[in-house]
């Protein structure tokens, strides 16, 4: 089984959301399908079935790989330098 060598270089403890929804959405008058965590610097961004997929904009912006739902009763990572569930 492939391990994400990209969880490793997560900081800890992880990073406190930014926000409690997609920010760049609220700018835009969009609302977002589903929010996603940056677990390198706490942005929360929609998920790509939202219309603008802010949180992958994030991750090709600033490199930051590994993000988790920001959705309640969810528990799950993707690395999207991977592209597998971590």
């Amino acid at each position: 089984m492939y391990e994400c060598p990209h969880v490793d270089a997560l900081p800890q403890p992880e990073p406190a959301p930014l926000s409690e929804t997609c920010l760049e959405c609220l700018a835009l008058g969009s609302h977002p399908v589903q929010l996603r965590l940056c677990l390198v610097c706490g942005h929360v961004g929609c998920c790509d079935s939202s219309p603008f997929r802010h949180a992958t904009e994030h991750y090709k912006d600033t490199g930051h790989a590994v993000m988790r739902t920001f959705e309640p009763g969810e528990d799950w990572r993707w690395c999207f330098v991977d592209s597998i569930l971590v």
